[in-house]
């Protein structure tokens, strides 16, 4: 039974602003909803240490909610005062993007991070990449930042005992060590909640054996598999100086443990916690009545074992049940969770860490979708090619050269921050072109939403500057929004003539527990045309979009029943195209899908307008005889 041989204080890093949000909602959440409760936590209750931005919480202001994240870091830095650690989430190469960065981008991030409120950055490396984490912990330790450098930990979905073990992640700092980098603290960061409490304690038991003394010990988890608690009563029987911690409603399920939850595991063991929990009552209101306006959706709220089989860390989980939701595929979910271990084992085991659980996850997702390893998703194909650096374990031969020559690349052993693109003059020029004030701040902004092919005025960065962001908040229907949603459409009061050509239309299968939708091209008796049969819409829920006919014409849609975003129009009117040809494209999950068209002809129209939300009511474009 762990015990203290005298009283010992643990260190609380207190999530609900940061990690709560992401976990929950993506992130997607309005600052004027959390700063009371912040402002209180600090002034009030006494709280001295918060995680506030970074991981997906930089990016969602200003792609979901229409905020300038500097301009939220200000306001939460002003809310707690000057005395209280404000702490960022960084992902080494990525920086806080889904992509990789070079240096000088990372350099600009740590220098405004730190102007706009950062005293302490956590710094982690997907791959564990020892290379990765000293050259982008630099940056951190030039802008007078405590520098954490973490260790990620996973609970491996297969069976193999060389990576992913207690020796393999002291083996990490070991090497570090060697390495002269300076860091004020070391995490181990459990992103997916999947480690188990034995090899959390022996490598907190190893890494206190070799850290020096004023080198503090961290441990980072998620609740997603209820064991918690259980780990962090080992780390701290081990030695961990400190653990991450949130309140409810923002605690528990994919979140970090209730801080009251781990105070009564610890009583009677003369260790307790550095915060008043007696206050976490109060905080636990303010932020229920603040959020009583959102959606919690129970996948994110609840505990779930299976995560040890597709180990997904809670602030990937919320996000990605919001896009499918979005895209009307949630159905598809189990699918992709059980498609998991293929894609960890194949990929090369790297930790299921932002951006690599979103890789695992879009290649999960196209192998089901399209057929294992038929389409390889741009991250997860980059990863295994060695573009972020180095896997623990070699990738699959068979996948490296699929994606390879899918990709049009080939393997890469160099430095992943060389091989990055430039965005930042990438995104200067982009300022520059439309008038945009050119400021370190908005440089950066432009450049951290870059997404390699896609139209720059669809950067979430120019629409934020030109006032066109686009607001998608997770909030609760209101009983007039939920009425209009079932209300019955008016009886036609027009006669409607036969179609004098082809038409199309959406055709419903049910099948026990599992409902198709498709669309069906039908030729009248003496049309001239043959029936087709678009192919079946990815969807768990019959089609609600409006009649697709148009004499004359086939109209042609997203492959998805939700709404997603149109990203690419390639063909003009008047071209001429053929059946099966790419002739658009929608984002869905983070990731461009083609759109095909269902038969051949000559483009008459184009019905929408890139950067809009389609759904399956809505054509983009339609193709005539």
């Amino acid at each position: 039974m762990i015990n203290a041989t005298k009283p010992r204080k643990i260190r609380v890093m207190f999530t609900p602003f940061r990690d709560g949000l992401q976990s929950l909602f993506g992130g997607k959440v309005r600052l004027k909803d959390i700063l009371p409760t912040m402002e209180f936590a600090a002034q009030k209750a006494g709280i001295r240490h918060f995680e506030f931005g970074g991981g997906a919480r930089y990016q969602a202001p200003y792609f979901y909610v229409g905020e300038d994240p500097f301009w939220c870091q200000d306001e939460m830095r002003q809310a707690v005062g000057p005395d209280a650690d404000l702490q960022i989430l960084t992902r080494s190469v990525s920086g806080v993007t889904l992509t990789t960065q070079r240096l000088k981008a990372l350099q600009s991030q740590a220098r405004l991070m730190h102007k706009h409120g950062t005293t302490w950055d956590r710094n982690f490396d997907y791959m564990n990449d020892v290379d990765n984490l000293v050259r982008t912990g630099q940056p951190i330790i030039d802008a007078g930042m405590h520098h954490q450098v973490c260790v990620a930990l996973m609970g491996l979905p297969f069976q193999d005992g060389t990576v992913h073990t207690a020796d393999f992640y002291v083996g990490i700092v070991r090497e570090l060590l060697k390495r002269g980098i300076h860091f004020d603290s070391v995490c181990l960061k459990d992103a997916s909640g999947t480690a188990d409490p034995r090899t959390c304690y022996d490598t907190a038991l190893g890494l206190k054996k070799i850290l020096p003394p004023e080198v503090l010990l961290w441990q980072h988890t998620h609740d997603t598999a209820s064991i918690a608690v259980a780990c962090y009563m080992a780390g701290i029987e081990a030695g961990v100086d400190g653990v991450d911690l949130s309140v409810r409603p923002m605690a528990s399920g994919t979140v970090q443990p209730d801080v009251r939850s781990l105070a009564h595991a610890l009583k009677g063991t003369g260790y307790s916690l550095d915060i008043d929990v007696g206050r976490m009552h109060e905080i636990e209101g303010m932020l229920t009545s603040a959020l009583s306006e959102y959606d919690f959706d129970p996948v994110t709220t609840a505990a779930d074992a299976r995560v040890v089989g597709f180990p997904m860390p809670g602030g990937a989980i919320g996000p990605n049940v919001h896009m499918m939701k979005e895209a009307g595929i949630l159905g598809r979910y189990s699918d992709v969770l059980a498609e998991f271990p293929v894609v960890v084992r194949a990929g090369g085991a790297w930790t299921s860490v932002t951006p690599g659980s979103q890789q695992y996850w879009l290649q999960a997702f196209n192998n089901v979708l399209h057929g294992r390893w038929k389409k390889i998703n741009e991250g997860y194909g980059k990863a295994v090619l060695g573009y972020f650096g180095r896997t623990p374990l070699p990738p699959d031969p068979q996948v490296v050269q699929i994606a390879s020559e899918q990709l049009g690349l080939i393997p890469f052993e160099g430095d992943p921050l060389d091989a990055a693109p430039d965005g930042l003059v990438e995104a200067e020029q982009a300022l520059h072109d439309r008038n945009l004030p050119v400021t370190e701040e908005n440089v950066f902004l432009v450049a951290a939403a870059i997404v390699p092919g896609k139209n720059l005025d669809l950067n979430e960065g120019i629409r934020l500057l030109t006032n066109k962001a686009k607001i998608s908040l997770p909030l609760k229907k209101k009983p007039q929004d939920a009425a209009a949603a079932v209300a019955p459409a008016p009886a036609a009061t027009v006669a409607l003539a036969a179609p004098a050509g082809p038409f199309t239309t959406t055709c419903t299968v049910v099948e026990g527990a599992t409902t198709r939708s498709f669309r069906i091209t039908i030729d009248p008796p003496g049309g001239g045309g043959a029936a087709q049969v678009a192919g079946p819409i990815v969807s768990a829920a019959p089609s609600t979009g409006a009649p697709a006919a148009r004499v004359g014409g086939t109209l042609v849609y997203s492959p998805f029943e939700g709404q997603v975003q149109l990203v690419e129009i390639n063909v003009r009117v008047g071209d001429t195209v053929a059946m099966g040809q790419v002739v658009a494209a929608v984002e869905a999950m983070k990731a461009k899908h083609d759109v095909k068209a269902p038969c051949a002809g000559k483009v008459v129209s184009i019905d929408a307008e890139i950067g809009a939300d389609i759904g399956a009511s809505r054509s983009i474009l339609t193709i005539g005889g």
